[in-house]
């Protein structure tokens, strides 16, 4: 990535987040006030945003079956998931870990889908506890275990099988879930099998069928594509016997880091339903499971300059957010929008921005241009999916904090740790 890409007019996310007087707001709220009172690293959301994203979904859904199941693996804080609880959302879960999240934020357990390739017997049955809606199921030994444990405890698991259509999402590798090669879902040619084997299960019910083609999916195609196999799938089924109750198209509308232009949910679902009024099939109820177009362009990272190091081929900021605070740029490359807080007067300088991790592969961005000096502090964009949530303490390093902005007035959702939080529950040999 260089220098060299094009720059949007507006922060992602506007007008949530916004310059005014030279300086970078969050809603009503001056990003500097939430660095200098609250210290960096932080990552920093909007309600609004969160809302206005929730809403094109909201609208673009009126007058048909929809149920909108939230991603919550992109983002799985607690006042983020009240948030969309409050707004009528499902959530799509991938552990009992998030399942624990979701009941603790008073959620409709029977708005909820549980995907994943390794679900174990403990989470099938704190799923089935708690009334979930469905289990996507990914393999033939999954519906087995899956079985047996609703057995055990006098319950019938509602299953919908994830078929892999081996589609071309036409994204990154790491974020492509619908080729063969992918570790999800079961191959589309042995769908039907699997099938007739969850249907003779004594602890299941087949009510669904799922896909799930990937992530940051900017284009209709893909979808389209994926949705014509399941579609014959459907009726393939439907001359086995099984009848199904909903359509799973899964999430994977992507975002604006750069340039791209997203494709809106109502240009997604127009297209969706006029395939299923065509084959007859728009009775069905459709899932879908939105995570990076809900939340992506709703949070930024504030990272403080520490150091500018200037070399003979690199100039570097070196800033105190790291790999371990945003994975994204380490793991696959990414790109993000990077912007002061302040706008300096002056020549720009060439910097590639790195953190303090002892890693080669430690760097938020390279080769940007900035007017920089030691102290300020730098907003990176579109940090509000897959960032904190991929946190770790490399180096033992603290996580850091999370703040929520609401109009004039923010809130702490998540306290900064210490290294004492890092230390406590290890011990040492007697």
């Amino acid at each position: 990535m260089t220098a060299s890409l094009p720059r949007r007019a507006q922060p992602a996310g506007y007008p949530h987040f916004h310059v005014k007087d030279g300086s970078l707001y969050a809603e009503e709220v001056p990003l500097q006030v939430l660095a200098d009172r609250l210290g960096t690293p932080l990552y920093v959301y909007s309600r609004a945003a969160l809302h206005a994203a929730w809403e094109s979904y909201r609208s673009a859904t009126a007058g048909r079956d929809v149920l909108i199941c939230y991603g919550m693996k992109a983002n799985s804080n607690l006042a983020v998931l009240k948030e969309f609880a409050r707004l009528g959302a499902g959530f799509d879960i991938v552990s009992g870990g998030e399942l624990k999240r979701v009941l603790t934020v008073g959620a409709d357990p029977a708005k909820v889908v549980f995907s994943g390739v390794g679900k174990q017997a403990w989470e099938m049955q704190a799923a089935l506890e708690a009334g979930v809606k469905c289990f996507n199921v990914e393999s033939e030994a999954e519906l087995h275990l899956l079985s047996d444990v609703a057995v055990s405890i006098g319950k019938k698991a509602p299953v919908s099988l994830r078929v892999n259509p081996d589609v071309d999402a036409g994204t990154h590798p790491y974020i492509s879930t619908g080729l063969k090669e992918n570790k999800f879902g079961i191959a589309i040619e042995n769908a039907l099998d699997a099938y007739r084997t969850a249907a003779s299960l004594p602890g299941l019910q087949v009510v669904g069928v799922d896909c799930h083609i990937g992530s940051q999916i900017t284009e209709v195609s893909p979808y389209l594509d994926a949705l014509d196999k399941l579609l014959n799938l459907i009726d393939a089924l439907a001359g086995a016997g099984i009848a199904i109750e909903h359509l799973d198209l899964g999430g994977g509308l992507g975002i604006t880091y750069v340039d791209e232009t997203p494709l809106a949910p109502k240009a997604l679902l127009d297209q969706v339903y006029a395939r299923l009024e065509a084959r007859k099939l728009a009775h069905l109820k459709l899932v879908m499971e939105p995570g990076r177009s809900l939340v992506g362009n709703a949070g930024l990272l504030l990272t403080t300059v520490q150091f500018l190091k200037h070399g003979e081929t690199h100039n570097f900021a070196i800033v105190d957010a790291a790999m371990n605070d945003l994975l994204r740029p380490t793991l696959y490359d990414a790109w993000h929008g990077l912007l002061p807080l302040h706008q300096r007067a002056g020549a720009t300088v060439e910097y590639d921005v790195v953190g303090p991790v002892c890693e080669s592969g430690d760097w938020l961005a390279r080769k940007r241009a900035l007017a920089v000096e030691q102290g300020d502090v730098l907003a990176v964009e579109s940090a509000g999916a897959y960032g904190m949530v991929m946190a770790s303490n490399y180096n033992t390093r603290p996580r850091a904090a999370e703040v929520m902005v609401d109009g004039a007035e923010y809130h702490v959702i998540r306290k900064r740790e210490s290294v004492e939080d890092l230390l406590r529950g290890e011990s040492t040999l007697p």
